[in-house]
């Protein structure tokens, strides 16, 4: 009986991470009808589409016994992802400025240079926080709707100025949850020891 989660928690097979790989292969489609092809409605509803699975992606892993090792590092991996190419597609479109690109990229590769030392404490990555899941869900909110927002109508300009309100916020709470995590980074290396190559056997 014992063994059974962990049988569990190794599966692959999983919808969440059906969903996350789903996710994966549409992002070089995005960028293709995006940048190439210029087909905004194709890009708007992938981008719905893969922000509406990101979410399902959690509530299935939660709700229906679909958790898995694989998938605690694919998604965060996906919308990691995500987070630095949708930016500088919509920067190439001229959809946002480049500052917007900068701050929301920046934050991430300032993440990244924490992980050899988190790695030499034995963590792979510190824990998410709600306030970045939130900054996650207004930027992958706030892109289709500036995307929308380019369309021709009065509809348009409101739906424009939603998705700027969204992005903004986003920014806001990405930057605030930099500030968390640089907290929780400064943490780990006053209160955890390095763990030595080869000492950890157990």
């Amino acid at each position: 009986m014992g063994k059974a989660p962990a049988r569990e928690r190794d599966r692959v097979l999983t919808v969440p991470n059906a969903l996350s790989i789903v996710r994966l292969v549409l992002l070089p489609v995005f960028l293709y009808v995006l940048l190439v092809a210029h087909a905004d409605a194709w890009a708007v509803g992938i981008l719905m589409f893969t922000g509406a699975s990101d979410w399902a992606d959690g509530k299935i892993a939660r709700l229906a016994n679909q958790s898995s090792r694989l998938g605690e590092l694919l998604d965060p991996l996906v919308d990691r992802i995500y987070m630095v190419t949708i930016p500088i597609a919509f920067g190439l479109a001229g959809f946002v400025p480049w500052w917007v690109v900068a701050v929301l990229i920046g934050r991430d590769v300032l993440l990244a240079f924490t992980l050899p030392a988190l790695r030499s404490r034995g963590l792979t990555a510190l824990p998410v926080t709600y306030i970045g899941k939130a900054a996650t869900f207004c930027l992958m909110s706030g892109f289709p709707l500036i995307l929308l927002g380019q369309f021709d109508g009065a509809w348009s300009r409101v739906v424009l100025a939603i998705g700027w309100g969204f992005l903004g916020w986003g920014l806001a709470a990405y930057l605030w949850s930099f500030a968390l995590y640089v907290i929780q980074f400064a943490t780990v290396l006053r209160q955890m020891p390095k763990v030595h190559a080869g000492g950890g056997g157990g």
